[in-house]
């Protein structure tokens, strides 16, 4: 059990966390939200210790661990493997340092005889001797190669040491989990490994992810933060979402029947709670589901950005024709005879193992980037907007406010009211429209940057990574809006529910060539036809 009692911080003037009581139980899993800024990282080291609140304070249940994800992929990098994931239970590593030490001594006395025989008794108490093969099995389950697992830790890959991380807080089942941004670096293999395993982990799980496929297969529970307090609901992600819409909705039509509006609510909780899957976790949300009251249900205070992609110009048939790119890229093949046709209302994921693969790909269909061979071509009805990963040189050294940015990319008609009113329904509303261009965040630019693509009025929109740095507002929003696109789309998202709710068909880029279908994600992921043409091009 892990108690929070009137705990509140303040940093200066800003008050992050005020007077908050909470309580997290087993056998739950808890997806800690809130907008960027709002102190979900701080709240997790807060629980941990790491940070002390100024009231308050944070009761663990005698006895119990608590283990953490860590954050700094370079911390253990004279250590093997195996050892770092055994860190993780630090009383049990102990035990085993203790011992070694005891037994490496040349003059062995009669105390040093009894003193190891106590740490061997407790050694077996925490299963000490499967302590190797439990940490090998969490290791190998996240993909990390056994070759790799006596070898030191700066001889692995960033992705791979991400793993070992992940494997260390998972290891020796600790009462309590807390895991800030676990998908982050992530293949989709190791992510739905991780699925499972928190979907049958029986301990208290406290985790902050921008990933909704993530939070609503894994979620029982949504902790909410928000104006300096934390309010918990029951279910998922997409739960806590459609229902706090539905609120808020019959909240602004108070002048409608009420009446239908709860029957609407009654409705949605009694559709969703026997559409709750089969896991184990979703189970247990079902029963509470059908235990929820329309008073359990409030509207959320979150602001969603209005996104909306609008054509000009209706797209005709011939879109894009891809012949037999190759792109080497400092003696890294990253494009290899790649060829396709872009067919209207295709909106096409780009996956694979090689973003830079991705990214070479549509900077050469935007011209930024020659080919060493082959060729493409546009069709004459088309407009592109483009979406670049990295976004720097849009901002870098800009003495322009917001208005005067986004002035650059709109028709030379539009009023400053326009521009303004555009910004503010982007969340840059009153002085925030006045803020210098190279002083914004990440998520800030990026909204910036949707917000050039929205006045192109392009009819193909090329976006790479869009949803790094955005909140999960930003995100929905972003989401819903490339759904309801009436054009073409190619895109790149390491965002599961991103990519399965938008895209139709899915262009793998493989060292040997493409894999082209027109299906969902998760159809992809599940198609057997698929993973022969893989295991034939990798």
């Amino acid at each position: 059990m892990l108690n929070v009692n009137n705990v509140s911080l303040r940093y200066g003037d800003r008050k992050l966390f005020d007077e908050v009581n909470i309580k997290f139980t087993p056998g739950n899993c808890y997806g800690l939200i809130g907008a960027n800024g709002a102190g979900k990282s701080t709240f997790l080291k807060i629980l941990s210790g790491e940070i002390e609140s100024q009231t308050g304070d944070v009761h663990i249940t005698p006895g119990q661990r608590l283990a953490v994800l860590k954050q700094n992929h370079f911390e253990y990098e004279d250590q093997e493997v195996l050892q770092v994931v055994m860190m993780g239970h630090a009383r049990l590593f102990q035990i085993m340092q203790e011992k070694n030490a005891i037994y490496m001594k040349e003059d062995f006395s009669d105390e040093d005889g009894m003193k190891a025989a106590e740490l061997e008794s407790e050694f077996a108490e925490l299963n000490g001797w499967e302590a190797e093969s439990d940490a090998a099995r969490l290791l190998t389950g996240l993909g990390v190669d056994e070759s790799l697992h006596y070898n030191k830790m700066e001889d692995l890959s960033g992705s791979d040491k991400v793993k070992v991380l992940l494997a260390q807080a998972l290891f020796g089942k600790p009462d309590i989990l807390l895991l800030d941004e676990p998908t982050n670096h992530l293949d989709i293999k190791a992510i739905q490994w991780l699925e499972e395993f928190l979907i049958n982990f029986e301990n208290t799980v406290i985790v902050v992810s921008h990933d909704r496929h993530f939070l609503n297969k894994v979620c029982t529970h949504i902790a909410d933060i928000d104006f300096g307090k934390i309010q918990l609901y029951v279910g998922n992600y997409d739960f806590w979402y459609e229902s706090s819409q539905l609120a808020l909705k019959m909240q602004e039509e108070e002048n409608k029947k009420k009446e239908e509006k709860v029957k609407d609510l009654q409705e949605f909780i009694a559709r969703f709670s026997a559409n709750a899957s089969k896991s184990r976790q979703a189970t247990s949300r079902k029963k509470l589901l059908e235990k929820i009251t329309i008073e359990d249900i409030k509207p959320s205070s979150r602001k969603y950005p209005y996104i909306a992609f609008k054509p000009e110009r209706e797209i005709g048939n011939d879109l894009l024709v891809v012949e037999g790119l190759t792109k080497t890229i400092e003696g890294e093949t990253v494009l290899n005879n790649v060829s396709f046709t872009l067919n209207r209302d295709d909106k096409v994921a780009l996956v694979g193992q090689s973003e830079l693969g991705n990214t070479t790909l549509m900077k050469i269909l935007m011209g930024e980037m020659e080919p060493d061979s082959g060729s493409f071509k546009w069709g004459v009805t088309t407009s592109q907007s483009y979406f670049p990963k990295d976004n720097s040189k849009f901002f870098e050294n800009s003495d322009l406010n917001l208005v005067d940015w986004l002035r650059q990319y709109s028709p030379e008609d539009q009023t400053e009211t326009f521009l303004r009113g555009f910004l503010g329904r982007m969340l840059f509303s009153g002085e925030e429209a006045k803020k210098k261009a190279s002083v914004l965040s990440g998520g800030e630019k990026v909204r910036c940057m949707l917000s050039k693509m929205m006045l192109s009025g392009a009819n193909v929109l090329l976006l790479d990574e869009p949803t790094n740095h955005l909140d999960l507002e930003s995100i929905t929003s972003l989401n819903n809006g490339l759904i309801k696109f009436k054009g073409s789309i190619i895109f790149t998202s390491h965002d599961h529910q991103f990519v399965q709710t938008i895209a139709n068909r899915i262009i793998e880029l493989t060292p040997k060539g493409i894999i082209s279908k027109e299906m969902t994600y998760d159809e992809y992921l599940q198609d057997s036809e698929v993973e022969k043409a893989q295991k034939a091009l990798y």
